[in-house]
């Protein structure tokens, strides 16, 4: 009955997250209360579960205030314009050049295995760039999603380790017969970067707000409902993805309009660029040294910035409120996902759900149980978290492999090449997905329908690879 209630909770959040029903608040927290009231559990016990689910995103969610309002403040001062002027220089007009350096980047960034710190270094400084273009805010968290996605398997990346703790296998030795699959998958996330920004040069030079089908559309891929016309803008229009989407760094609703009181050029800060340069090379240092919690980090930053830049109370006051709106409705839907998590491991329904979907695999399928992994992983981040799968469904799935013959390692690896790895970027059960679509200013909906698609294809062609290598089998025997 637990279980049935947890797929119930998920699915009804994923479909309502995917039609855009409701917003992500009522979906995340009221659905979960709903089901567990269901399920049994007392007020009390629920707010029991809820409390230590906000507990675990409560740091999370303070970086993304001050995350928002720092690069905000960036952008106010101008120190983004040098990088947008050269980028346009080398680039002109050409989204194909900008796609490209938007997934390298990312993927340059990932290499210490942190999404959010990838994401607080490539979305800032690539979102005003496309907004400058009116190219699609999609295709970029798309872009950066894919390279993000690709080098999460890196051994010191989340998945690995936690695969490597579950299977009881150096992290090392499962990584190493994986990377002929990681190239692959990065030439695939190159690949997949020239053709959506081929598309969306196609797009502005036709001036239309909207894009052909792409493969994968039956599962929620690229060219559904919500494609990479959606989040863009083109023609001077401006289509249903921008109406809707929530105010991120440098994206025009951060602009001083924002804030009614000063225009544009009063609020560049030319003479501070290089201090402001500085500022933020030191914060990023200290996010990867990890000289503090992010959040503590942020904040100084955030003090520093509106000292330095903006001396005074009406000023400063002024810049606050001119990215308040886009920080708080994300904080929001950050501290609802708490809500969410809180009750779905409290209520015993992760568990429960590990369970059954180990014990639903069919007994003439155990032989092929990693192939089935590999190609169900990036799905399975739909519903399931980093540590529920890898902590929870993972040793389940051992359980019944080594029944068949199959070594633990065989379906840890089969497991990342796709679950949290090129799937967590679209994964509600993790935070710093909330960071990519903040961040970005996209709707939720949209931007899991614009990028599962392209994540389930990298992870195909991985697992091909790594079958072909003989990392994966095709059938225990």
């Amino acid at each position: 009955m637990i279980s049935l209630l947890g797929f119930l909770t998920v699915t009804v959040i994923l479909v309502l997250l995917l039609t855009n029903r409701v917003t992500a608040v009522v979906a995340l927290a009221g659905v979960p209360v709903a089901t567990a009231l269901a399920a049994g559990f007392t007020p009390t016990e629920i707010g029991g579960f809820v409390a230590e689910g906000l507990g675990g995103v409560v740091g999370v969610t303070a970086m993304f205030i001050f995350a928002i309002v720092y690069f905000g403040l960036m952008r106010d001062a101008g120190m983004f314009d040098p990088v947008i002027r050269r980028l346009v220089a080398f680039a002109g007009n050409a989204p194909v050049t900008i796609c490209l350096a938007t997934t390298a980047l990312a993927m340059a960034a990932h290499l210490d295995g942190a999404g959010a710190t990838t994401f607080l270094i490539t979305i800032p400084a690539m979102l005003p760039l496309f907004d400058r273009l009116g190219m699609s805010r999609l295709v970029l968290t798309t872009c950066v999603g894919l390279g993000a996605g690709v080098m999460n398997l890196v051994p010191w990346g989340g998945p690995t380790a936690r695969a490597a703790a579950t299977a009881g296998v150096p992290a090392n030795e499962l990584w190493v017969p994986l990377i002929p699959a990681q190239i692959a998958g990065a030439i695939a996330v190159l690949a997949i970067a020239w053709f959506l920004g081929t598309r969306e040069q196609r797009r502005l030079r036709s001036g239309v707000g909207a894009v052909a089908g792409a493969p994968l559309a039956a599962v929620g891929a690229p060219g559904a409902s919500g494609g990479a016309g959606s989040g863009g803008r083109a023609g001077g229009t401006t289509s249903d993805g921008d109406a809707a989407r929530t105010p991120g760094p440098g994206s025009a609703s951060s602009e001083p309009e924002a804030a009614g009181a000063e225009d544009t050029a009063d609020l560049r800060r030319p003479r501070l660029l290089w201090f402001n340069v500085a500022l933020t090379v030191a914060l990023i240092a200290a996010l990867i040294a990890a000289v503090a919690p992010p959040e503590a980090l942020f904040l100084v930053g955030v003090v520093v910035a509106l000292v330095v830049n903006y001396a005074g109370l009406a000023r400063q006051t002024a810049r606050i409120e001119a990215h308040a709106k886009g920080a708080m409705l994300m904080a929001t839907t950050l501290l609802a996902a708490g809500v969410f998590l809180g009750i779905l491991e409290g209520s015993g329904m992760i568990e429960a759900m590990a369970t059954t979907a180990a014990n639903a695999l069919p007994d003439g399928a155990a032989p092929a149980l990693p192939l089935i992994v590999g190609l169900l992983g990036v799905p399975l981040s739909l519903v399931f978290g980093p540590d529920p799968y890898y902590f929870g469904v993972l040793p389940v799935l051992i359980g019944v492999g080594e029944q068949a013959g199959i070594s633990g390692a065989d379906l840890a690896q089969a497991s990342m090449l796709g679950e949290e790895t090129v799937g967590f970027p679209i994964s509600p059960l993790t935070g710093s997905f909330y960071l990519l679509v903040g961040l970005a200013g996209v709707d939720i909906g949209k931007h899991i329908r614009h990028l599962i698609g392209w994540a389930w294809l990298v992870s195909v062609v991985m697992l091909v690879v790594a079958v072909a290598t003989g990392v994966i089998p095709l059938w225990a025997t």
